[in-house]
């Protein structure tokens, strides 16, 4: 089970690049392309102090997002996405079973200092 911490594309993008030059300890994420979003999985509760701003956190409380197993052996592919209209970017098999919120708050303020240096040098 985990929580789901949403962010625009861009700043998500952003963000696993950074976690994955420091510590390449980033769990799965989820593409939304509708939306133009990431999704990070992160342990469940983490939504209780989660207050970056421009993010989000859902609470999932065991209700309908677990983190899906391994790799379909049928298929040789990774599982389906447990949010439907996603991909995933960072699949399952791929990566450690859900991604550090202290680690990821840190990338995302990270990623969004970068991200306004560079939006004032245009």
């Amino acid at each position: 089970m985990c929580d789901l911490v949403t962010v625009p594309a861009r700043q998500g993008l952003e963000a696993v690049d950074i976690l994955r030059r420091g510590a390449p300890s980033v769990g799965p994420v989820l593409h939304d392309g509708a939306s133009d979003t990431l999704g990070f999985l992160v342990p469940p509760g983490t939504a209780a102090d989660w207050d970056v701003p421009g993010s989000a956190c859902t609470r999932t409380d065991g209700r309908g997002l677990r983190l899906p197993a391994g790799p379909d052996a049928r298929r040789g592919a990774a599982p389906e996405p447990p949010v439907p209209g996603t991909g995933w970017l960072l699949p399952p098999a791929d990566t450690d079973p859900v991604t550090d919120p202290a680690l990821l708050r840190d990338a995302l303020d990270e990623a969004a200092r970068l991200l306004r240096a560079a939006d004032d040098c245009r």
